[in-house]
């Protein structure tokens, strides 16, 4: 079964104990100056039997994915025979859930399964990293639950549990401020060396080294106190306070000790990306998962391979055998090229734009080999203005450009009518939406004009461009719009600039390879961007995009209030109430439109006729457990 960590998309010792401190280990002065898990306060664990003695353990879920699912659809009838399924175009809700219902099940045995098949994914995007804690794309993250491990996922109702592939028991203490985790016996990294308590001890205080860039990884385990391994199989996962996400702040990726912990390397390159050690690693990866990486062509493909020692231990199998002998993710950008290709039998899927959705998968040349489904998602695409730019410090600015916005006219031309209109950061159906949420923006270019005035622009010069004098210099309104390099996003984006040109403002629209996009943002070096981001398991993991001080605050957006909303909510276990919290933070943001929400993109996936096994989550057919782990090619 595949390993979930929640932080995207998506998921060690004091200094002392891990023997970093106090040694000589012949390098120079600068090396044993670095500090491993410097962010990580003074503490010192009591003895094992001394912390057993006092805490009163309730036992919480170990469960398998896997299992789950089939509960679940042993619940279930098809609603049609695969048979009819397959001759079935897509063309209502009904057509598309009896799809769903006969194509999305588990094989009835072993003999229903291709165990010798591949899977050709697609991706739109690079695997620049196969570093777990260095995922920054869907696709690397993709490749990272498939690669890394982790010992707890959840289910398609973000339901939390511990892995039954990884773990034997977990239990937390009555009064919360305890994680007991004991790890099973059969674990082993791909090259042999077993994996242990250790190795999670040790990544949870690289993770906390603040040279270390993983941003997305920290957010989340900076709650926790500390982490000890009492023996190569027992942890204790100690947190500064009882909240009530606890439970998802343990939920980070692991990485071989025996691999990271070279103190010389770490201070070398505490980026873990560039000197000739990282990049050794970064060619031929560990990997504690499923699968191994077989090789890696930058800007084509990634191919990875079933590790037989993932599911076997001592000549018995002792996990599920993965589906899929290779899995092959491969990049195409062009969604034109990426359609064709799955109707050719060169992609087994992927996810299809609304016009290839409508007008481009109705033919027989699709449905020779290939069907669609589809379900709701939970993700949102917006405009992202640099609150710290001061073009956009004002909010009056920021409404002025979500007024300009033809919100109809992208919906209905550009997104065909099958998206939704986004009011915020919580999807409607979300439990943690507002119950008195805010209404959707039309277009309204008087409102958009008024508002700029009141904030300061005007045409002094006639010249049909908005000016202002900003720190004592007068300043066009002209700003970039940094966007990926795909075509449907470029079209929204040149749909703002065309609204904006009639009230005067000037936006020139910029399309960067994704990884210059990445970067650019990270630094906050932009003025505006058109992006997304798919829902959390739990809200709280949505703080490193708005808390004051968060490194993926890409908006530069500070507001303490905010801050304070997300800190009651982490301490409030009744679910009502929490989700109350949330409601009043969804509107709070929506009122200061540090974004220009724009619509809630669900799920239309075009899969070879051959796959079976897939379903929808609000975070899309994959990233939940089983997720992928349930697709399987079928025997013939």
């Amino acid at each position: 079964m595949m390993l979930l960590r929640q932080r995207a998309l998506a998921l060690c010792c004091v200094v002392l104990v891990s023997g970093l401190a106090g040694c000589d280990f012949g390098v120079d002065e600068e090396v044993k100056e670095f500090k491993l898990g410097d962010l990580v306060a003074d503490f010192t664990p009591p003895p094992l039997a001394e912390l057993e003695a006092k805490a009163e353990w309730i036992d919480r879920p170990v469960l398998d994915g896997m299992v789950l699912l089939r509960e679940k659809q042993a619940g279930e009838m098809p609603k049609v025979t695969v048979e009819e399924a397959l001759a079935m175009k897509n063309t209502t809700t009904e057509t598309n859930e009896q799809i769903l219902s006969a194509l999305g099940r588990l094989p009835v045995d072993d003999k229903a399964v291709n165990w010798d098949a591949e899977i050709v994914r697609h991706s739109a995007f690079d695997v620049k990293s196969t570093n777990p804690l260095l995922s920054s794309s869907v696709t690397e993250s993709d490749v990272s639950g498939l690669t890394g491990f982790g010992l707890f996922g959840f289910d398609w109702n973000f339901k939390p549990f511990a892995s039954k592939d990884a773990v034997v028991s977990w239990q937390s203490s009555k009064d919360l401020l305890y994680d007991k985790v004991v790890l099973r016996k059969d674990l082993t990294w791909s090259d042999g060396k077993p994996i242990t308590a250790h190795d999670v001890e040790f990544s949870y205080r690289l993770i906390m080294t603040e040279a270390v860039p993983v941003p997305a990884q920290r957010s989340g385990t900076d709650k926790i106190k500390y982490i000890k391994a009492y023996d190569d199989h027992t942890l204790i996962f100690f947190h500064k306070d009882a909240l009530a996400t606890n439970v998802w702040n343990v939920n980070f990726s692991v990485v071989p000790k025996h691999i990271y912990d070279n103190v010389k390397e770490l201070a070398n390159d505490p980026t873990l990306q560039h000197s000739d050690y990282w990049v050794k690693y970064e060619k031929a990866p560990i990997s504690g998962g499923a699968y191994v990486f077989a090789s890696r062509s930058l800007g084509q493909e990634a191919l990875l391979e079933r590790r037989d020692s993932y599911y076997m231990h001592d000549g018995k199998q002792v996990r599920d055998k993965p589906y899929f002998k290779t899995i092959r993710f491969k990049m195409v950008k062009d969604p034109t090229a990426s359609l064709l290709q799955l109707k050719g039998g060169d992609l087994d899927e992927m996810i299809l734009t609304p016009p290839q959705w409508l007008n481009e998968t109705t033919q027989d040349d699709f449905y020779n080999k290939c069907t669609k489904a589809y379900g709701l998602e939970w993700t949102s695409f917006h405009f992202l203005w640099n609150c710290q730019n001061p073009l956009f410090a004002d909010k009056k600015t920021r409404w002025a450009m979500t007024y300009a916005m033809d919100h109809k006219q992208l919906l209905e031309k550009l997104r065909f009518g099958l998206d939704e209109p986004c009011n915020g950061i919580f999807h409607p159906s979300s439990r943690w939406a507002p119950k008195d949420p805010p209404k959707p923006i039309d277009q309204d270019l008087t409102k958009a004009a008024e508002l700029l005035k009141e904030a300061g622009w005007a045409d002094t010069d006639n010249d049909a461009v908005l000016d202002k004098e900003i720190g004592g210099k007068k300043v066009k309104f002209e700003f970039g719009m940094i966007v990926a390099d795909r075509p449907d996003r470029i079209a929204i984006c040149n749909l703002l600039k065309q609204n904006l040109e009639k009230i005067g403002v000037i936006c020139t629209v910029r399309p960067l390879e994704f990884s210059v996009l990445q970067d650019k943002m990270q630094k906050k070096e932009f003025q505006a961007a058109f992006g997304g981001w798919g829902t959390g398991a739990d809200p709280d993991t949505s703080y490193n995009i708005w808390g004051s001080t968060e490194e993926r605050n890409y908006a530069g957006y500070i507001n303490p209030e905010v801050d304070k909303i997300f800190a009651e909510a982490r301490k409030e276990f009744d679910e009502d109430k929490r989700a109350a919290l949330y409601g009043k933070l969804h509107n709070m943001l929506w009122d200061d439109q540090p974004y220009t929400w724009l619509f809630f993109q669900n799920a239309y996936y075009g899969f070879n006729k051959e796959l079976r096994g897939y379903m929808f989550s609000p975070r899309g057919p994959y990233h939940y457990s089983p997720g992928f782990s349930s697709v399987y090619r079928a025997a013939e």
